[in-house]
């Protein structure tokens, strides 16, 4: 199951309206969700301005390299999280293809190129880009060198792994397009953003134990976060307990089994929409063994938010970071 957290943010096309729950109960910190919940914007909010790139230059890539980007009139970023940082830098009129997990709307009309890491050398190479935006987990390798060997720019970017990459995975990509200004007012913004959701969260006696479900019910795939599933600093930010790491799981994601579930004992269980959907909606969440013996099951408390944002820790952060918080707690303290 090789990096299996990286493809966890949206592999979808569509976009679900959120499955609203309670979080918390009895014996919890957590307070009943309100239905009203607002789920984040399914478009990117642009910085004021279109940004003149100021080109050439050379940047230092997370594979080691050193990367001259001469022009930056047909970008191609191969995931929808780096698809998001360069729209919402104000270049998205220059982005020619997109990757599957791009859903936000400004993209949905882009060649697809990428599905799930899954890169078409061949794809990428017809619409002739002056720059690919890569990261680290990208592959396969073999796409990935025929590419370079074309001559193109790779710039590879450093996965997403919580609200601390929120800054440099804006920077980077800035940097490289050549509008390093931009790149600051964006970090500012959306780190901005983010600090202001997390002076209003409520307070709360204790803090709920959270666990992060990745659920696929057309393969049979039910796994729990643990450390390394990249959604521990999201929960911690919303004044919670990654139920799975703190249980001690320490793989990025383990098979659901009844002892696991006990062993986590969520008060609230945290999934993608799509995830949620294909096992039959919390119905069927609760029928996968050992979920309805949790204080989440028993008392039906999930939190819902879309695949394609909810653990891409970019400009939309704080939008995933306030629908989370609102269904957690429902809007009010305990």
């Amino acid at each position: 199951m090789p990096r299996l957290r990286t493809r966890l943010a949206g592999a979808l096309l569509s976009v679900l309206a959120l499955t609203l729950t309670g979080c918390g109960g009895t014996g919890t910190s957590a307070a009943t969700a309100s239905p009203k919940a607002a789920a984040p914007a399914n478009r990117v909010e642009p910085l004021t301005g279109t940004p003149d790139p100021q080109l050439p230059v050379t940047v230092s890539s997370a594979d080691g390299k050193k990367v001259t980007v001469k022009n930056a009139r047909r970008i191609v970023p191969l995931s929808g999280s780096l698809s998001e940082i360069v729209f919402t830098l104000g270049l998205g009129d220059r982005v020619v293809a997109r990757d599957i997990t791009a859903t936000f709307q400004q993209a949905a009309k882009l060649p697809l190129v990428t599905r799930n890491h899954d890169v078409s050398a061949e794809s990428v190479l017809s619409l002739k880009p002056d720059l690919v935006l890569a990261e680290t987990t990208t592959g396969p390798s073999e796409a990935m060198g025929q590419i370079r060997a074309a001559g193109i720019p790779v710039l590879v970017v450093d996965p997403a792994k919580g609200l601390a990459d929120v800054g440099p995975r804006i920077q980077a990509v800035a940097d490289s397009l050549g509008v390093s200004a931009a790149g600051k007012e964006l970090t500012k913004r959306s780190e901005d953003r983010i600090a202001a959701v997390r002076k209003a969260i409520p307070a709360h006696k204790e803090k709920p134990r959270v666990a992060f479900l990745y659920l696929r019910g057309s393969a049979s795939v039910y796994l729990i976060g643990g450390k390394g599933s990249g959604a521990t600093s999201l929960l911690e930010a919303a004044g919670a307990v990654d139920a799975g790491a703190e249980s001690g799981l320490k793989k990025d994601f383990t098979a659901i089994t009844t002892e696991a579930l006990a062993q986590a004992a969520p008060d609230a269980i945290l999934v993608m929409t799509k995830g949620l959907e294909s096992v039959g909606g919390v119905d069927g969440l609760v029928k996968i063994p050992g979920v309805a013996q949790t204080p989440a099951g028993m008392n039906r408390r999930v939190v819902s938010i879309e695949d394609g944002v909810l653990l891409n820790y970019g400009p939309r952060t704080d939008q995933v970071l306030k629908s989370l918080v609102d269904q957690l707690y429902g809007g009010g303290a305990e």
